[in-house]
C-alpha cells in the first residue's frame, strides 16, 4: 500500500477516472449501488461507468455483454463512495496491451483514492485484484454482471 501522490502510470489512470465526457454509466443509470457482501472494497456505495470504446460492449440495458472481451483502449471506472456518498476511491482498468503495467489479458489496473494518492500501483499489475476479479461468472474480468444483474 502507499499514500503518496500519483505519478507516471497511476497519474495517467487518475486523469482517466476523474474524466467522465463520453461515458455509459452500468445499466445506465449513475444510481449508487450497495457494495456486495463478497466485495473486497471497503465502501459502502459504488457505481460503474464505461468509455465510448468500453461500451460497445454494453447491451441495450447497459448490461456487459456475456462471454465478450474489452477492446483495447477501454477505460472502465468503479466509483467507490464513502458512508456521506463522496467519492473515496477510483478503481480503473484500462486495456491497454502495449503498456509495461498491463496483466496478461492487457489491463492495466489503478486503484487510487479520491485526493490523488495512490492506494494500489498500477506497477503491481493487478496483483490483489485479479484473483477476486477471475472468478467464476467474470466478462474479461468485470464482475458487474454478477452482482449486479
Amino acid at each position: 500500500k502507499n499514500s503518496s501522490q500519483a505519478e507516471g502510470i497511476d497519474r495517467e489512470l487518475y486523469d482517466k477516472a476523474r474524466e467522465t465526457t463520453g461515458f455509459i454509466w452500468y445499466k445506465k443509470s449513475d444510481a449508487l449501488l450497495n457494495t456486495t457482501s463478497g466485495s473486497g472494497h471497503n465502501f459502502p456505495f459504488l457505481r460503474t461507468r464505461y468509455n465510448s470504446i468500453a461500451s460497445a460492449n454494453l447491451n441495450d440495458a447497459g448490461r456487459i455483454i456475456e462471454g465478450s472481451t474489452f477492446p483495447a483502449g477501454s477505460v472502465i471506472v468503479k466509483e467507490f463512495h464513502d458512508s456521506s456518498k463522496k467519492i473515496a476511491r477510483y478503481a480503473v482498468l484500462y486495456k491497454n496491451p502495449d503498456s509495461k503495467d498491463a496483466d496478461s489479458k492487457g489491463w492495466v489496473w489503478g486503484y487510487i483514492n479520491a485526493d490523488g494518492t495512490i492506494a494500489q500501483s498500477a506497477t503491481e499489475k493487478g496483483n490483489g485484484c485479479n484473483s477476486c476479479h477471475n472468478q467464476s461468472g467474470n466478462i474479461d474480468y468485470m464482475l458487474m454482471n454478477k452482482y449486479f444483474p
